[in-house]
């Protein structure tokens, strides 16, 4: 059960002297309402310039320190999320920022040394010769 919702009323001597208030304006089609006004990214990113480090998608980011107090809460969230690698692309969808706006947050946190950048690991094209060896050893016995 739910408490009865109330509304709270403003005293009488106020409610004379408020203007009507405006009248809703037209709804979007579709019904969905228009997003707010979404914070500039370069105040996220926080650099005027927008200077990049050469980062892929699958670019992993490894933190090396926890967050400091005086960071910003992406930078900070940023070095929480990355205890254990994760990739530019996973970064910018956890964080749910364009790639470009991690990229430039990235780029600052790899320039103060608190997360190292490392080339994503690509498996060998060709397998180890020791072990097909021992899986035709092994197969030879059966």
């Amino acid at each position: 059960m739910t408490p009865p919702r109330r509304k709270r009323r403003q005293p009488q001597h106020q409610r004379q002297h408020l203007p009507p208030p405006p009248p809703p304006g037209p709804q979007p089609a579709g019904g969905q309402v228009p997003p707010r006004n979404p914070e500039r990214l370069y105040t996220i990113a926080g650099s005027a310039d927008g200077a990049r480090a050469e980062l892929d998608l699958v670019t992993l980011i490894v933190a090396r320190s926890a967050p400091q107090p005086a960071a910003s809460p992406e930078e900070s969230a940023v070095l929480r999320l990355c205890a254990a690698p994760l990739s530019v692309a996973e970064l910018s969808a956890y964080l749910q920022l364009p790639f470009s706006a991690v990229t430039v947050l990235i780029t600052e946190l790899i320039a103060a040394e608190l997360v190292q950048a490392r080339a994503p690991i690509v498996r060998q094209a060709v397998p180890d010769r020791s072990l097909l060896e021992a899986v035709m050893y092994g197969l030879q016995r059966l």
